[in-house]
């Protein structure tokens, strides 16, 4: 592990499973840790474990599925937080059922996509200030599964909670090779990653059952699904190795750079939700990330 004394990262959704399990590495390596958390008693938790490590961590407490809590979020980091050194996005979930928000939009979208989207960019000054910087994002192989409709982002002609998962982990995937090309030469990088298939708490959402008499996690470790531990491997690397410092635009797998699927790399596609996005958050056309578009 790389020594990571003197950085401050900012872990989303870090109360448990896979951000728990980065937050616990990096405080390990001695990282001054930001963690933003919805549940108070899973922060609370995680804050008395990664304490033992290093500097206690700071925890904030917020659903950044609606934007006015993502934007708390943003304000009080900003005003407490002089260098910001890695921002991993990795809050998110799968609903079965859909929901919409008080911004009106669909509880999936606006956590897995759009929290990812307005955090980065309320942030993103100050860490382009703090340069050389990283910016991570937790997506899923799942995205292979999805496409987007353009008239339908908001999923209302026919949900499931399957498919707007995997469009969201998708929107992941083009929001990070649309900032990564309008970060050319700030020393910020962004990157996005498939974590494996990780026994989590998200699994409670997903619609499979295991058999009568067979516990869901018993079911899911027979299914293949591996520690959080595991999960945190390729997200750690992303935060602290030497080797990808350059890299920029990237999916990984694994520690390795991957090739998503033909609709991730559709950067045309990408141009097209980051504009969408920016309506949807309220931001002007961009007003924060400066430098070429995906489209060229």
């Amino acid at each position: 592990m790389v020594d990571m004394k003197g950085k401050t990262v900012i872990v989303t959704g870090a109360g448990s499973g896979i951000g728990l399990a980065t937050a616990d590495e990096l405080a390990r390596a001695g990282a001054s840790l930001i963690l933003v958390e919805l549940d108070p008693q899973r922060g609370i938790e995680a804050i008395a474990q990664l304490e033992n490590y290093g500097p206690r961590p700071r925890l904030l407490l917020a659903d950044l599925s609606v934007q006015v809590n993502v934007r708390r979020v943003a304000a009080d980091i900003l005003a407490s937080t002089p260098k910001i050194d890695v921002l991993i996005n990795n809050a998110g979930s799968w609903f079965n059922e859909r929901r919409v928000t008080a911004d009106g939009l669909e509880h999936t979208f606006a956590l897995n996509h759009m929290a990812y989207f307005l955090l980065t960019h309320l942030l993103l000054d100050r860490i382009k200030e703090s340069a050389p910087a990283r910016i991570i994002s937790v997506t899923s192989d799942g995205h292979a599964h999805a496409t987007l409709d353009f008239d339908d982002l908001q999923s209302e002609k026919d949900y499931s909670g399957r498919d707007a998962y995997c469009r969201s982990k998708l929107a992941n995937i083009l929001f990070t090779r649309c900032l990564a090309r309008r970060l050319q030469g700030t020393g910020v990088t962004a990157n996005c990653l498939h974590p494996g298939r990780i026994l989590t708490r998200f699994l409670t959402n997903v619609d499979d059952a295991p058999p009568e008499g067979e516990s869901r996690e018993t079911f899911w470790q027979r299914q293949g699904y591996l520690p959080p531990a595991d999960g945190a491997k390729t997200p750690v690397y992303l935060a602290s190795s030497p080797d990808v410092e350059h890299v920029n635009g990237g999916y990984f797998i694994d520690c390795r750079v991957s090739e998503p699927s033909e609709w991730a790399r559709d950067d045309a596609a990408g141009e097209r939700l980051w504009k969408a996005s920016l309506r949807f958050s309220g931001l002007a056309p961009d007003s924060t990330v400066k430098g070429p578009s995906c489209s060229g």
